[in-house]
């Protein structure tokens, strides 16, 4: 894999050649600086290139590249900016429909070479612009491609909905603090919290002294009107449940109603929150079939999330050659600092979509609960190579990375009776 590594690097490093111009850009959320220089590095441009960002920004920047290409006789021209925030996007995807190259480059490329040139550790747009074109001449770069429709639109919705889902999270675990508070003991009565019932008993009587006003029937009622079948043995009994539970509640009585009132909004937001994510999820079901190795994600046991994080942000894995480069997009490769007799701890870099890494990570947990070829490979990780079980997880995603990968080049869906691994000592 190293030596991929080396060979990649090498061709990005031959594709800037002696008639090639290297803009380097630093992005702003208004204004934009650039700076431009040939292959071995010299400045072409008198002064940083200062221009907006909307078209006529955008229309200034090209004519200065049409310019400096005359100027110089340059007839190839890659442009290279970082990519962090959202400001480079609308410039990235202009230049590419003017066919111009764009390439990204890391921030953290940018920032451990900012004292190359003045030995300096000054910042400043030009000076930023400047590293930047620095490091695309040098092949630290890799290139931008719009991806495909369908990958952006998947793309967008799982973004989206991951914020949602984070919204949500907040909101339960408000609603577990004011539970803590108010109504220990309810948790006793309702495993989940969130169930058609427990939201309906949170929003029409939630504290012990509401609980005491009614009977086991009135409950029963209440619950009819947020459910199709709220009676029956189990309702009858849960209202029981509850009732006792509500009889030695030790919760905290004090400015009740105006607790209630924060209930009320929290619950309503959760219930919100939570048909936003139905719909993110509806999106994500229509959306996959569109998308080229959904369905082999699928066959491995992914859950429709997790197929669309991979998706999303691993991108079309057919076009991959191994699965470290998917473990690569997500930081799950590892580090190590060594020097000499000196041997450093083995670390994840974890420098790559942290959704893409959370859903890898998720999978794995799932598979690990049904799977038997999974099951048997974390069996043998912890009991014959004495791997912890954080260590065996990660060895497991590299394996589900190269899988899928392998799976996507050769468009065969998983098989548990082909998936007997060796299990070497």
């Amino acid at each position: 894999m190293k030596s991929r590594l080396v060979k990649a690097q090498n061709q990005r490093v031959e594709r800037i050649t002696t008639t090639t111009l290297v803009i380097g850009i630093d992005i702003a959320k208004e204004k934009h600086a650039a700076q431009a220089i040939n292959f071995r590095g010299i400045v072409l441009n008198n002064r940083p290139v200062m221009f907006s960002n909307d078209r006529s920004g955008f229309e200034h920047l090209g004519q200065t590249i049409r310019k400096l290409q005359k100027a110089h006789d340059m007839d190839d021209v890659i442009v290279g900016m970082e990519s962090t925030g959202h400001y480079w996007f609308n410039l990235a995807n202009w230049l590419v429909n003017q066919g111009i190259d764009v390439v990204l480059v890391n921030p953290m490329t940018t920032k451990r070479n900012k004292e190359n040139r003045d030995n300096s550790p000054s910042k400043n747009d030009p000076k930023d612009a400047l590293i930047i074109a620095d490091a695309v001449s040098r092949g630290y770069y890799i290139p931008f491609s719009p991806k495909e429709e369908a990958f952006r639109r998947i793309r967008v919705v799982v973004t989206n909905r991951e914020h949602w889902v984070v919204e949500r999270g907040r909101i339960e675990n408000r609603i577990h603090r004011w539970l803590d508070i108010r109504f220990p003991e309810y948790r006793q009565a309702f495993e989940d919290l969130f169930s058609t019932r427990s939201l309906a008993t949170l929003r029409r009587f939630p504290t012990p002294s509401d609980v005491l006003k009614l009977t086991p029937e009135r409950m029963v009622e209440i619950w009819g009107e947020y459910m199709s079948r709220p009676g029956g043995v189990r309702g009858k009994r849960k209202a029981i449940e509850l009732l006792e539970l509500a009889r030695h509640s030790v919760g905290d009585t004090f400015a009740l109603e105006e607790d209630k009132w924060e209930l009320t909004h929290l619950v309503d937001e959760y219930e919100r929150v939570q048909r936003i994510v139905d719909e993110a999820d509806e999106m994500i079901e229509k959306i996959l079939p569109e998308i080229p190795g959904s369905e082999l994600v699928r066959s491995i046991g992914a859950s429709i999330p997790a197929t669309a994080a991979i998706l999303a942000f691993g991108g079309d894995l057919s076009k991959l050659s191994h699965g470290n480069q998917l473990l690569r997009k997500a930081g799950l490769n590892l580090a190590e600092r060594s020097s000499g007799k000196y041997k450093g701890q083995i670390k994840l870099t974890k420098r790559g979509n942290s959704l893409l890494r959370k859903h890898l990570y998720f999978t794995v947990f799932h598979l690990l609960s049904y799977n038997q070829a999974f099951q048997a490979l974390h069996a043998h990780n912890i009991e014959v190579k004495r791997m912890t079980k954080m260590q065996s997880m990660m060895k497991l995603i590299g394996k589900l990375a190269r899988m899928l990968v392998a799976m996507a080049r050769t468009g065969e869906e998983f098989n548990l009776d082909k998936a007997q691994f060796p299990l070497a000592a």
